[in-house]
């Protein structure tokens, strides 16, 4: 599986931990000899542990510092195991017995752990998204290998960051569509209508479309310090569209705010349209410019958790910049046709049912 998955192109650096052919050694004890030569089989536990793995003995205080005093063999004499034949140990009477006497040593070739996943057997396989593929193409390669290359009486389950994923892997739409939506009624009840927010939100899909023509410039063209930066469709991308609701709707807001009031002045709705555009334009890239250049440091971040920070950065950079273009454009358009629909149809029918 691992081989298979490695020849993927949307994958890389698919490995496991995993052993099966290490050398190990097996140490057992005559204990029916220990007995009969008066040896506590403890006592050779003991000895084992003593001359290879270490046992404290005392504290001692020189020059006004304390030490631990550990009792070991020296390193030559613990890495070969012909040596374990010359250790010896003392018997009940006060007698040394030479281990070698007392142990048969084998060696063999096992796992040196077996771990288990929901009592089954298991392994862990590891790997990551090559340049150019998200996360979610990664495991999509992976469940596909899977389903190719694994016998019957296999199987296999996520784990850690991938289970987050696919767990959560149908969230950004929805969480997208609930801050619309909320955004939306907020907008509804401040305005006590229906026309002037829904010309508002026409527009957000544009900071959208910025956000990923950003994440795929950035993935493709741009290096940070010589490194290709990995953005992907992750928890801070999707902070970023989220946030791109509110800011996207904030130019659009300004425009519309003021064609209301040129158009209770008595000007015609394309008179209102344009004059709102005309006065609004500054006040709307200058905060644009303000905000585009507050992303640059998180767009330029380096050192630990920058990548969150390219994610987000990026995201609201794009999508704010690409929406900020084209909403100064779009917006007086679209009121323009909005209000001349609500002005020739729904006024009509009200006119309609009030005669």
């Amino acid at each position: 599986m691992i081989a298979a998955a490695n020849q993927r192109p949307e994958l890389q650096n698919v490995y496991t931990g995993f052993t099966a052919g290490t050398s190990q050694l097996e140490v057992n004890v005559n204990r029916s000899l220990a007995n009969s030569l008066n040896v506590d089989v403890a006592e050779v536990f003991k000895t084992l542990q003593t001359y290879l793995g270490g046992n404290y003995v005392n504290d001692f205080v020189l020059g006004n510092r304390q030490y631990r005093v550990y009792v070991q063999a020296e390193g030559d004499y613990r890495t070969d195991p012909k040596v374990l034949q010359q250790l010896s140990v003392r018997s009940r009477d006060d007698n040394l017995v030479l281990l070698g006497n007392l142990l048969t040593i084998n060696s063999f070739v096992s796992p040196p752990t077996l771990t288990h996943y929901n009592v089954y057997t298991s392994i862990k396989i590891q790997g990551g998204p090559a340049p150019g593929y998200s996360s979610g193409q990664a495991i999509q390669a992976m469940d596909e290998v899977a389903a190719a290359v694994l016998p019957t009486g296999f199987g296999y389950e996520w784990t850690g960051a991938a289970l987050e994923e696919k767990a959560a892997g149908g969230a950004t739409l929805i969480l997208f569509g609930l801050g619309f939506v909320l955004v939306f009624l907020v907008l509804a009840a401040q305005y006590e209508s229906y026309i002037d927010p829904t010309i508002i939100m026409l527009t957000v899909p544009l900071s959208t479309l910025g956000a990923l023509l950003a994440i795929w410039f950035r993935a493709n063209f741009l290096q940070v310090g010589g490194i290709w930066p990995i953005i992907n469709n992750d928890i801070y991308a999707q902070v970023g569209l989220l946030m791109l609701i509110g800011m996207s709707a904030k130019n659009t807001i300004l425009i519309v705010e003021f064609a209301n009031q040129s158009k209770a002045e008595g000007m015609s709705i394309t008179q209102a349209a344009i004059t709102s555009a005309k006065s609004r334009f500054r006040p709307i890239i200058m905060t644009a410019v303000s905000g585009l250049v507050g992303y640059i440091p998180l767009m330029t971040a380096v050192g630990a958790g920058a990548m969150s920070r390219w994610s987000i950065g990026t995201v609201s950079f794009g999508g704010y910049l690409i929406a900020t273009i084209l909403s100064l454009g779009l917006a007086p358009v679209l009121y323009i046709v909005v209000k001349t629909i609500e002005k020739n149809f729904f006024q009509a029918n009200v006119q309609t049912s009030e005669s």
